[in-house]
């Protein structure tokens, strides 16, 4: 009975919050955007909310955390006290510290490697497209071929070879979740390519670039940067399970997964001390994955 009504003032707090905050949002906004506000669900509002009490933890993190990513301030394992709210990792680091740290770390991460598959695989898919033939097939096997090998066993095999530094990270998983994207924009593409004004821009020729800019691109960009929030989970989902098994972010620099695989053995002492960074983790992509619902909601053209 306890649990449940845990459960129900979770639900009734979050619900309060969205609430609290869709009210602001429509009284510091205006035009198109505050309409679209006054009529998000309560899910989106607060799915708003939390991303950007995430991006204010990022980009603030040196003013918010009270002690030093790596600074040891206490013994391991150290209850949580005044000085320490979350208690102490096995090192006596600051946990509270460590996670404000971890938002810059794991999710700037995720941000750069989503850009990057992003803009690859929007720029491929558009362009094979356009062009169609011979760059279309060769671009799609590729794309099949990549796709066809599960994307944990490509990085574990690539990170094992080129190493886990953050470039390689970041360019790892580009290249891992670059043909997800390009299919997506090829397909949405396609189905631009054949209308009338792209014909009459050849006609006028117009260069293949010119027609991706002005014509496609603009056309496309609400299923894209739904896309874009959808690949942005399974990235960063992806970031925190290496840095779990070892082949991510390195220590000493925080991240959400290694701090789990770090504290894990005090799960076993009935301490929730792990669930914590889990918890960060999994509050993160649920509230992009409410986001981004409402935003395909809204680019479906549907009416209740």
């Amino acid at each position: 009975m306890t649990t449940i009504l845990t459960i129900v003032g979770l639900l009734a707090g979050s619900a309060a919050v969205a609430y609290a905050f869709r009210l602001f949002l429509t009284l510091v906004l205006s035009g198109e955007t505050k309409k679209a506000i006054q009529t998000a669900p309560l899910t989106a509002t607060f799915g708003l909310f939390v991303i950007l009490i995430y991006i204010i933890a990022a980009v603030f993190a040196p003013w918010i955390a009270p002690y030093g990513e790596s600074e040891i301030v206490g013994a391991s394992y150290a209850p949580a006290d005044s000085a320490m709210w979350l208690g102490g990792d096995q090192l006596g680091r600051d946990l509270f510290s460590r996670i404000i740290y971890g938002a810059r770390n794991t999710v700037g991460l995720s941000i750069a490697t989503t850009t990057l598959a992003f803009i690859a695989g929007t720029t491929l898919g558009l362009l094979a497209a356009i062009k169609g033939g011979w760059v279309d097939q060769v671009l799609g096997r590729l794309a099949d071929t990549i796709m066809a090998i599960p994307s944990l066993i490509l990085a574990l095999l690539l990170l094992s070879i080129y190493g886990t530094n953050t470039l390689t990270l970041i360019l790892v998983i580009g290249f891992i979740y670059t043909p997800l994207i390009f299919r997506l924009s090829r397909s949405v593409a396609g189905n631009i390519v054949v209308m009338d004004y792209i014909e009459a821009a050849k006609l006028r020729g117009e260069s293949s670039w010119y027609l991706i800019r002005k014509e496609i691109l603009p056309n496309a960009m609400a299923p894209l940067i739904a896309e874009f929030g959808l690949r942005f989970c399974f990235v960063f989902l992806l970031v925190a399970g290496l840095s779990f098994l070892g082949l991510g972010i390195q220590p000493p620099t925080a991240d959400w997964g290694s701090m789990v695989r770090e504290n894990a053995t005090l799960i076993s002492f009935g301490e929730f001390t792990p669930l914590i960074p889990a918890a960060a983790i999994a509050l993160l992509t649920v509230s992009v994955n409410f986001v981004v619902d409402w935003m395909l909601y809204r680019s479906s053209g549907l009416k209740v």
